[in-house]
């Protein structure tokens, strides 16, 4: 009985991959750049299409990327495109997103609210109020326990 205790092969599971220090998140990185193209937002801003280049500046967040520099040019696009609306034309963009597009929104304000710059934060409570109205407190609570970041 000695000699079997010291002995591994009776294993069938290998318990190691199950031990919480060695979690792994699934990360799928993939070689194109993520984020939304800036030129064709800038493109939208200047022909003063905001609801389009709203919906351009959301497409392809940098969720799954761990590159920070990805991420910030994604977010300055997004703040770019929220200062330049009006302030009358918020609430009909925001009924333009379906419910993933408000929370994906939602995160960029958040992300806004973290680093503000000039006048910033008095246009990103505005866009703040109007989204809370049409996602609700399941919207924050979504943006607030989402692990994945843009």
């Amino acid at each position: 009985m000695a000699k079997s205790t010291l002995s591994s092969q009776f294993r069938g599971v290998d318990i190691d991959e199950y031990d919480e220090n060695k979690f792994v998140d699934d990360q799928e990185e993939s070689g194109e750049l993520q984020g939304p193209d800036a030129a064709e937002v800038d493109n939208l801003i200047r022909q003063w299409d905001m609801t389009a280049a709203l919906h351009m500046a959301l497409k392809n967040p940098p969720i799954n990327s761990k590159n920070a520099a990805v991420k910030e040019k994604a977010q300055a696009v997004v703040l770019k495109v929220l200062t330049n609306f009006k302030s009358s034309e918020i609430e009909a963009a925001i009924k333009s997103l379906d419910k993933n597009g408000v929370d994906l929104l939602m995160k960029y304000i958040y992300k806004g609210f973290e680093k503000p710059s000039d006048n910033s934060s008095a246009v990103l409570l505005q866009w703040h109020e109007k989204a809370f109205a049409a996602g609700g407190v399941g919207c924050i609570m979504r943006v607030l326990t989402a692990r994945k970041t843009v």
